[in-house]
């Protein structure tokens, strides 16, 4: 039985029908496949990786935790990433601090703050609680009226938000609209404008900017009573953490 799951996790780096084929037999055969998915990660090149982090969300045993911590180091962005997230969505015990140092090490090599990796791992820290976003008031409330499987907030109020947030500070990065149909979810195509942020230039500055970009995009945004926009956004702190 060792050798054959060993096998498995060596075809996690095969072509997409093998590697899915051997994840589907490891997540089936659970708990007693978590040891070797563990020790052959190393072996295993950033495809490979990425599908052993859903083998470990799948079974969702803690025994992966330093594994996973140790994946944050990884040269792939995208490894981190993941890392991040299933540490978070699996609640592992001690995961906070190896989270806030691999964010450090994001804003140490620049990444900017809206590329995946430190999306993922801000939103690993909010999710474990230490990490809690500013959310003002008028924003919380427009929030609140929306209905409780909307992703988001009633696109009318789009300009009020993006004023509420910037008026408190809060720089938006990007924001997206969802159509809710009968309890479902869509996507629905945004206004197509892409805006860069120089991260070098002051907080203020950045306020503006991203105050400036998001109107703009709220004059072309879709409307409508079923269209949704969910704004993402950080704080000073994002940019500038305590150490």
């Amino acid at each position: 039985m060792t050798s054959h799951i060993e096998t498995l996790v060596q075809q996690l780096d095969g072509k997409a029908d093998e590697s899915y084929n051997a994840r589907a037999e490891l997540i089936r055969i659970g708990a007693d496949a978590i040891p070797a998915v563990i020790n052959g990660l190393p072996s295993l090149g950033g495809f490979g990786q990425l599908t052993a982090i859903e083998v470990f969300e799948e079974v969702g045993d803690p025994r992966c935790g330093p594994a996973l911590i140790g994946l944050l180091d990884s040269d792939n962005p995208t490894v981190r990433e993941w890392a991040a997230m299933a540490l978070a969505s699996l609640e592992i015990d001690g995961a906070i601090a190896p989270l806030r140092r691999a964010y450090r090490a994001c804003l140490e090599r620049a990444t900017p703050p809206d590329w995946a990796e430190s999306v993922g791992i801000r939103w690993a820290l909010t999710e474990l609680g230490a990490r809690t976003p500013v959310v003002p008031p008028l924003t919380a409330r427009l929030r609140d009226t929306a209905a409780d499987d909307a992703p988001g907030w009633p696109s009318a109020h789009f300009t009020e938000i993006i004023n509420d947030l910037a008026d408190h500070a809060q720089v938006i990065l990007y924001s997206q609209f969802w159509r809710v149909d009968a309890g479902r979810t869509y996507g629905v195509s945004g206004t197509g404008l892409d805006w860069e942020l120089d991260w070098t230039a002051p907080w203020e500055h950045l306020v503006e900017e991203s105050r400036t970009w998001s109107l703009l995009e709220a004059s072309e945004a879709p409307v409508g009573d079923d269209i949704f926009v969910a704004s993402t956004w950080i704080d000073r702190t994002d940019l500038y953490p305590e150490r």
